[in-house]
């Protein structure tokens, strides 16, 4: 997609499985027992931060800069602490530098970037943010009953079915009518249907529907597969120089951080997208969320994500929709989208047509399986990335029988750790342009990246597969209580919204002097006017 002689941008050099993230491994030579809660270290403990700051294109001397209190949270077999500690580190470490750099003027910045502390009792309270989240005393909506793992002929599917959109999508392909019955009375049917039914068939068939259901594979199928092997040879994750555009001038940030001045427009769904626009709101942009009006997001997750945040409604299909994006865009800065590579496009939002109609622009482009290979057109999920990739029968367990049963990760890390990745994108390339490399940028992350850094330890995967049963259910939004899971009470405030009284997370990414907390409450989907303030 990129225009002719595009120069790469802080990419880091593909790696096979064996060595992907280098000597600074995800979980590398971790002790077998978790650290005790309050003890500090310094970046060079801090696992998988350098491979993610170098894939940022940052200097690696500022990761001294960081350091952190490490503790118990989000029990895995798989690194997803250490994964989680990490994107969250590289984040804070982004903004840190961005506030230097503007703060510094014509200089570089990098003498003067504050420090940053990574807390994981912090850490895992935000990455399972959607779970702790409460709307005047009531949880969220978990996993719909046709969201979940299912048996077949010869092994086990995973689909996706919370949207209405998707819900009714399934159930067409399956050839099972709704009939008026409930959700818990549909999975008895599914479950009978897919039982006869064989795994590939019916991922396939699902998905020539427009449906969401993927094949439980093994990390040894992924690695085979198309899409996996393409994976396997990619960054985690791409800056591309789109033109050479001069950088705008901006305010003084003025202490109001250092994305004060910046204006983002968020075109983005669950889950990594409008996490990363909560992080570039929590550090003072303005960022305006756009959704279509015949496809409103889950209140619940708008509660969640939509802090700091401004929502609109636009029709991009009709010409005043059109009109009024226009308007946006002559004067936004960032441009974030979270559907399927290309399909925007129809509505003049891919990333070289946004470029030439705002010269300078940052896009941020996230999506599940990347914007490469076979499945790059295809709809995903954190849940069904976790599926496809070999995630969930590394964390999965044997019944009885000895017949494996899939599982997911205590979080929905893919989701949270790519939005932290994807907004240190976008200010390590504001970063760029403030310190004189001109040109409008294109930043890209997808959760199956996500997926293979986290799979790229050798050692935790074989730690995954000689460790005890695991325990997590196949709802992430379910889990039983561990001795290794932290108190995230710490963490949670309270605050009147204009959605009744939320309970929410603090942010995990800061450094020192930043906001800790956001300027504002999500408000009403829809509620604000399609125009900046």
């Amino acid at each position: 997609m990129e225009r002719s002689s595009p120069t790469a941008v802080g990419t880091a050099a593909p790696a096979g499985p064996a060595d992907r993230l280098g000597s600074d491994a995800l979980a590398a030579d971790l002790p077998e027992a978790p650290a005790p809660a309050d003890t500090a270290g310094s970046a060079s403990a801090l696992p998988g931060s350098a491979h993610a700051w170098a894939a940022l294109g940052g200097d690696g001397a500022l990761l001294d800069r960081i350091s952190y209190t490490s503790g118990a949270g989000l029990p895995a077999r798989l690194p997803v602490l250490e994964l989680a500690r990490a994107s969250v580190a590289v984040c804070s470490l982004a903004a840190a530098e961005l506030s230097s750099v503007r703060s510094e003027g014509d200089g570089d910045g990098t003498a003067s970037v504050p420090q940053v502390r990574v807390d994981d009792g912090a850490v895992a309270a935000a990455f399972t943010s959607e779970r702790l989240l409460r709307t005047d005393g009531r949880a969220a909506a978990g996993f719909s009953p046709l969201s979940r793992f299912w048996r077949t002929r010869d092994g086990w599917v995973r689909t996706h079915a919370n949207y209405p959109h998707h819900r009714a999508r399934l159930l067409s392909a399956l050839g099972v009518p709704d009939g008026g019955r409930d959700d818990d009375a549909l999975a008895e049917i599914v479950a009978a249907e897919l039982g006869g039914r064989h795994t590939a068939d019916v991922e396939e068939t699902v998905l020539a529907n427009g449906g969401l259901a993927i094949a439980v594979r093994t990390r040894q199928e992924w690695a085979e597969h198309p899409q996996g092997a393409q994976i396997s040879q990619r960054p985690l994750l791409t800056t591309v120089c789109m033109d050479q555009t001069p950088p705008r001038p901006m305010p003084e940030p003025a202490g109001r951080g250092p994305l004060h001045g910046v204006r983002v427009l968020d075109l983005t769904r669950v889950l990594a997208g409008p996490v990363a626009t909560r992080v570039l709101a929590l550090f003072g942009a303005d960022v305006l969320r756009i959704d279509a009006p015949q496809l409103p997001e889950d209140p619940d997750t708008h509660a969640d994500t939509g802090s700091g945040k401004r929502s609109t409604l636009l029709d991009l299909s009709s010409r005043s929709g059109q009109a009024a994006f226009e308007e946006l865009l002559s004067a936004a800065d960032v441009v974030v989208t979270g559907y399927r590579p290309g399909a925007l496009d129809r509505f003049g939002l891919a990333p070289e047509s946004l470029a030439d109609r705002r010269p300078g622009v940052i896009v941020g482009q996230l999506s599940a399986w990347g914007a490469y290979g076979p499945w790059h057109r295809r709809r995903g999920f954190d849940s069904l990335v976790q599926a496809a990739t070999g995630i969930s029968l590394l964390e999965g367990r044997r019944d009885e029988s000895g017949e494996e049963i899939p599982g997911a990760l205590p979080a929905q890390a893919l989701d949270h750790g790519t939005g932290y990745l994807l907004a240190a994108a976008v200010m390590r390339a504001l970063t760029e342009q403030r310190r004189g490399r001109s040109g409008a940028r294109l930043v890209r992350a997808a959760l199956a990246q996500t997926a293979g850094w986290l799979l790229g330890d050798p050692a935790a995967q074989t730690r995954a597969a000689t460790s005890g049963p695991g325990t997590h259910d196949e709802d992430p939004g379910h889990l039983p209580g561990t001795a290794d899971e932290a108190d995230p009470a710490a963490w949670l405030r309270e605050t009147d919204s204009p959605l009744g009284r939320l309970r929410y997370v603090l942010p995990p990414v800061g450094y020192e002097g930043s906001a800790s907390d956001w300027s504002r409450p999500a408000g009403a989907p829809g509620a604000d006017p399609a125009a900046w303030w």
